[in-house]
């Protein structure tokens, strides 16, 4: 069965940069879709990218289209997140989600999600 483990969030300064992971364990990614999704303290949770189960498309929230990036490694076993240029609104816990597909070209941002993983805190501040 496949487990998620979120890593790499971090307190930055506004402008920097950090990159989360999301490993997985218990199953093969390419079967998967994988979104990263985000809370921020009293908001409602937000889709932030997708990835497409054979890694090769991505999808992006307008808040952050052209700062984050997407990506699978060569062995599938992890997703990151590049986040580049970040903004105080950032700020929230992020969380990878992977939903089972055969489809390697729908990526929505939003949608019941088969596994989540448990998040990882990124605080944006000066």
């Amino acid at each position: 069965q496949l487990q998620l483990v979120e890593s790499g969030g971090d307190s930055v300064q506004p402008g920097g940069s950090l990159r989360l992971s999301c490993a997985a364990s218990g199953s093969s990614l390419s079967a998967y879709r994988i979104t990263w999704f985000r809370q921020a303290p009293g908001k409602e949770r937000e889709g932030v990218s997708c990835l497409t189960s054979n890694g090769k498309g991505a999808n992006y929230a307008g808040s952050v289209k052209g700062r984050f990036t997407v990506y699978r490694d060569n062995a599938q076993s992890t997703v990151y997140l590049q986040m580049d240029s970040l903004k105080s609104e950032d700020t929230a816990v992020y969380y990878c989600a992977a939903k089972s597909t055969r489809n390697v070209v729908y990526c929505p941002l939003a949608g019941d999600m088969d596994v989540w993983g448990e998040g990882t805190l990124v605080t944006v501040s000066s």
